[in-house]
């Protein structure tokens, strides 16, 4: 075995993907067999550690505009039976409002949801943290309107989660991709040229964003602020918040949109 076969095996995907990451991973894997074949066979050549790039680079987000993200839930709004059309519609609202992560929000239970407190419970989320939310009465509102819905529609439910699909039970937050985008396409969003699709977990990076936006126009001190943002989104400290933060050089956030309003007032998509 050479190094020239075993990078033109990193590099040659089943998928033909250019991501040197996941490259550098391939032949990471390969690295390790051939130290392993080198002692049975000194022929072997074990590829140099510097050859792929492990540079991990972010894939910017869509900035979704309060707009984009009404029509998503008026495209929700057509899914079919009605339990799912109403759960999808609560997803995506409470996703813009909270910034809460998809998984987090698929596995809120009844008791993690105080609608007369107006808080949200996350418990035991990513790196084992647990964080308490408060919702804007509007939020508070639109969350009351829908458990009325999900229990009349279904009486019974099989899961003890407060979103639940239309077999009553719990949301996949891996198949949910699926229904977010044929959303996406009937919402009218498009995809940029060059770029990813959008994705149902790039409304917590607009909610970021845009209550940086707020903070900065009401004059108060961001950075002193930050790790507020941090606990509220549930990061382990501040440095994983700054990934939110794009210079404007870079092209990375067209924002403010046109039309945005006060994302931490749970107004995008209550109003």
């Amino acid at each position: 075995m050479t190094a020239d076969l075993a990078i033109a095996w990193a590099t040659q995907t089943e998928r033909d993907s250019s991501d040197e990451v996941y490259q550098a991973r391939r032949l990471d894997t390969v690295r390790i067999f051939a130290r392993h074949l080198q002692a049975l066979e000194p022929a072997t050549e074990i590829p140099p550690e510097d050859v792929l790039s492990r540079r991990y680079r972010r894939i910017p987000p869509y900035p979704y505009s309060p707009d984009e993200v009404a029509a998503l839930m008026s495209a929700a709004g057509g899914l079919r039976p009605g339990i799912r059309a109403a759960t999808w519609r609560t997803l995506i609202g409470v996703l813009a409002v909270t910034g809460m992560r998809s998984g987090e929000a698929c596995h809120l239970g009844h008791d993690d949801v105080d609608l007369q407190a107006g808080t949200l419970v996350i418990a035991d989320s990513k790196f084992g943290k647990s964080r308490l939310l408060f919702l804007h009465p509007s939020t508070i509102i639109e969350l009351r309107a829908y458990a009325r819905v999900r229990d009349q529609m279904v009486p019974e439910p099989r899961a003890s989660t407060f979103l639940v699909n239309s077999r009553g039970r719990p949301l996949d937050k891996y198949n949910i991709q699926h229904t977010f985008a044929a959303l996406i396409t009937a919402a009218g969003i498009q995809t940029p040229p060059g770029r990813r699709a959008p994705r149902l977990h790039d409304l917590r990076h607009v909610f970021a964003v845009a209550t940086m936006l707020d903070w900065y126009r009401d004059g108060d001190n961001v950075q002193a602020r930050l790790p507020v943002l941090s606990t509220w989104l549930g990061h382990v400290d501040p440095k994983s918040t700054y990934w939110y933060i794009c210079k404007p050089s870079r092209n990375c956030w067209p924002w403010p949109p046109a039309g945005s309003s006060n994302s931490r007032t749970g107004g995008q998509p209550h109003d």
